[in-house]
């Protein structure tokens, strides 16, 4: 890593913190070894028995929520098994902030916010760029859903491709390359209720949750959404995505017992997860996660 690539992350770390700080977030720190973390299909967590190590800070604070803090954000160190790539680390960067009493249309206007801030003050020309492409968050950002991006770019319905297992392929085939000719940042909202995961189906249509997806230039930045509170709901999905795991031949993952046993004390809330590396990767211009962090795992 170039010393000028390290010393742009410090830089926009040190923004990050200072975004959220003089918006009246508390900076919290959660621990990095835990029993459990939340099963989902398709990411292994790495084990340290008999716990595993975190593949995001949200068990710990979502519990922060259920004990009354409003305002809270982490930038924290992430593992997950077996992600290597132009794009992906098995450890990484993670950003995740969280507001009581807000839904998920709160964090896109944070990400408008925040994405402005580092680009003026990390950016000579206060624009992102990736593969040469110059991202512009100071003008108005591309909001489209995701039934709305299924149609127009892979002429297909969302939610019959979640049905026959296309969704995933034509995601990452189809809708992903059409995102990367914009020259503004993409918000990709209203994802199946299939895929809610821990989000809260929109009351309006029940086909949908309410959690959308961030994009620079095809590149997925962050994952928010209003955040689901009821306990039984919760333990369902999660029993309901290991099921699917095993289905997969990958073996079942505990639950974050006491997790759910405080969930239900979580008042309304959203909450989002943001790629520090990536998004070091936009403000550098860089082409890959390896030119923005102090070593490679190769080099380990």
């Amino acid at each position: 890593m170039p010393q000028s690539a390290l010393i742009l992350r410090a830089q926009v770390v040190q923004v990050i913190r200072q975004y959220f700080m003089e918006r009246g977030f508390l900076e919290v720190e959660t621990p990095l070894l835990i029993p459990a973390n939340a099963p989902e299909e398709h990411i292994d967590p790495v084990t340290a028995l008999p716990w595993q190590l975190q593949t995001s800070p949200e068990i710990c604070m979502k519990r922060l929520l259920c004990r009354g803090h409003r305002r809270i954000f982490q930038i924290s160190h992430c593992w997950r098994t077996a992600e290597r790539g132009s794009r992906h680390l098995s450890e990484f960067t993670m950003l995740e902030w969280y507001r009581a009493d807000a839904d998920y249309s709160a964090l896109m206007d944070d990400c408008v916010g925040l994405l402005q801030h580092v680009a003026s003050r990390c950016t000579p020309d206060a624009l992102f760029s990736r593969f040469g492409k110059k991202i512009d968050p100071h003008t108005k950002w591309e909001h489209i859903s995701v039934q709305e991006a299924f149609l127009r770019f892979a002429q297909a319905d969302a939610l019959t491709c979640v049905e026959n297992g296309d969704f995933d392929e034509l995601l990452v085939s189809r809708i992903e390359p059409a995102l990367e000719h914009a020259a503004v940042p993409v918000i990709l909202a209203d994802y199946p209720a299939q895929l809610a995961a821990l989000s809260r189906i929109k009351d309006d249509d029940p086909r949908y949750a309410e959690r959308f997806e961030l994009y620079l230039a095809g590149l997925e930045l962050a994952n928010g959404f209003s955040e689901l509170n009821d306990p039984q709901e919760q333990r369902l999905r999660f029993e309901e995505a290991n099921l699917r795991r095993c289905a997969a031949g990958r073996a079942a993952l505990p639950l974050p017992e006491r997790f759910l046993d405080e969930l239900s004390a979580m008042p309304p809330s959203a909450g989002i997860a943001l790629g520090v590396d990536r998004l070091v990767m936009l403000t550098a211009g860089a082409d890959t996660i390896d030119e923005v962090v102090a070593f490679r795992p190769e080099e380990l």
